[in-house]
């Protein structure tokens, strides 16, 4: 019988690696602190803080009566921090019992191990984002006419419903979120530039929508923009479970929605800011009333929205011209025969990187003895 394998040894307490490989559990007994801070009357007001919207205020709905709705403020910080650790604590559950499992039956390699875990862990975000947002958007009556977006501002923007507000700081939450998981996940450096690029660029446009009381139009676009790349990383983790003609018509769809929802948000953005909010606008902008209908502030917003579409549309024509480049010089590589013959059953680097982990090794030294045996036979 072949010797048992000892168990690893636990990292030293206080260090790095224990610090990762315990980062959920740790997160969560912070989270359980202010649970159970509600449970005693002298810190259960510190933990409303941290656990419940802030910035309430008392208004009448079209039937007259009372309701309650919010606004932003800087006792929101709190609230952001308590659901980013949340986030993390979630993060943790759906690597650890989804994401982990299936990657042990499908014996990824290093490369695509990492790119299904980032696909996985969007997957699940965006999926129940635009449930979520789609449920908002057809009980506020949204989808009925596109002068919601514009009308009523900023009386019926500033104050918002309690799911309204909580969908945009579980929003933030998520986004920073994804900061500390660079670390935790042990993203490559390479790999780290891409991602802070797309986190801040999620982040710059839902906070400073919130802050600016669009958030019935920022809603809608977020839905559009979630549901694209919901259908992208489907077909990405299809891609990876070994099924490409399922994979070309996912990624087929992927390529239809991209070009339709970048030219349907670009329409939105210039019927809201363009034509709708003008009828209202205002000089200057009025920060106590929430206010900042300005022609500066509406040709910023637009200004930025296009421009945002125009560079995910460049960068869309620009990977798929390179494809097309890619794929013309390998068909000239098959026409021409090879100078140069490898020996019988060397392995090609890229055959290399796409084995799985667990035979990367076994590869390198078989393909280290049949290259010694061909230049002995030199």
């Amino acid at each position: 019988m072949p010797p048992r394998r000892g168990k690893a040894k636990n990292a030293p307490i206080f260090s790095q690696e224990f610090f990762i490989q315990n980062h959920a559990d740790i997160v969560s007994c912070i989270t359980m602190v202010f649970v159970i801070g509600l449970m005693f009357q002298a810190t259960s007001p510190v933990a409303f803080l941290f656990m419940t919207l802030q910035h309430n205020v008392t208004a009448n709905d079209s039937a007259g009566e009372e309701v309650t709705m919010y606004t932003w403020g800087k006792k929101d910080v709190c609230c952001v921090f308590f659901y980013f650790m949340i986030c993390i604590v979630l993060h943790a559950v759906v690597q650890e019992y989804v994401l982990d499992k299936m990657n042990r039956k499908m014996h990824l390699s290093k490369v695509k191990h990492s790119k299904f875990n980032e696909s996985g862990q969007l997957l699940v975000f965006y999926l129940l984002s635009v449930v979520w947002g789609v449920d908002i958007m057809v009980r506020g009556g949204y989808v009925t006419g596109l002068s919601h977006f514009w009308e009523g501002y900023p009386q019926d923007h500033s104050s918002l419903p309690f799911i309204v507000k909580f969908f945009f700081i579980i929003q933030i939450s998520y986004w920073l979120h994804c900061l500390p998981e660079l670390y935790f996940q042990k993203v490559k450096k390479e790999e780290i530039p891409a991602r802070i690029q797309y986190i801040a660029l999620y982040l710059v446009f839902i906070v400073t929508a919130f802050l600016l009381n669009f958030s019935r139009v920022a809603l809608c676009m977020l839905v559009l923009h979630y549901l694209v790349e919901f259908v992208f990383h489907s077909a990405r983790l299809t891609y990876f479970s070994d099924r490409p003609d399922m994979a070309a018509h996912a990624f087929m769809v992927f390529n239809v929605l991209f070009v339709l929802v970048r030219l349907g948000t670009i329409t939105l953005a210039v019927l809201t800011f363009w034509y709708g909010l003008e009828q209202t606008s205002q000089p200057s902008i009025d920060p106590p009333t929430g206010n900042y209908n300005t022609q500066i502030v509406r040709i910023n917003c637009l200004a930025a929205i296009c421009l945002m579409q125009a560079w995910l549309m460049w960068n869309f024509i620009t990977f798929h011209l390179r494809k097309l480049r890619e794929r013309s010089m390998a068909s000239r590589k098959l026409r021409s025969p090879s100078k140069k013959k490898l020996a019988k059953g060397v392995m090609l680097d890229d055959d290399y990187d796409s084995l799985p982990e667990v035979d990367q090794n076994t590869a390198s030294d078989d393909n280290l003895r049949l290259r010694t045996k061909a230049k002995k036979g030199h």
